[in-house]
């Protein structure tokens, strides 16, 4: 016969268990050092358009 616990294991120990893969984390945002918007960490920043310094993307202004 196999192993057997010895002791119930309670629901809220159970659903701790299964649950540590559900928590939720925040994106790494850092603050552009052009405009300083916050934008996500090694990526092209969506207000000016620039990465690591220089201009990537041509953002067209929409303030009319």
């Amino acid at each position: 016969m196999g192993a057997l616990p010895k002791r119930r294991i309670s629901r809220t120990r159970q659903a701790r268990r299964r649950a540590h893969y559900l928590k939720l984390e925040m994106p790494h945002m850092v603050r552009c050092p052009q405009c300083k918007t916050l934008r996500l960490a090694h990526t092209v920043c969506p207000a000016c358009g620039t990465y690591k310094g220089i201009e990537v993307l041509e953002i067209e202004d929409n303030a009319e």
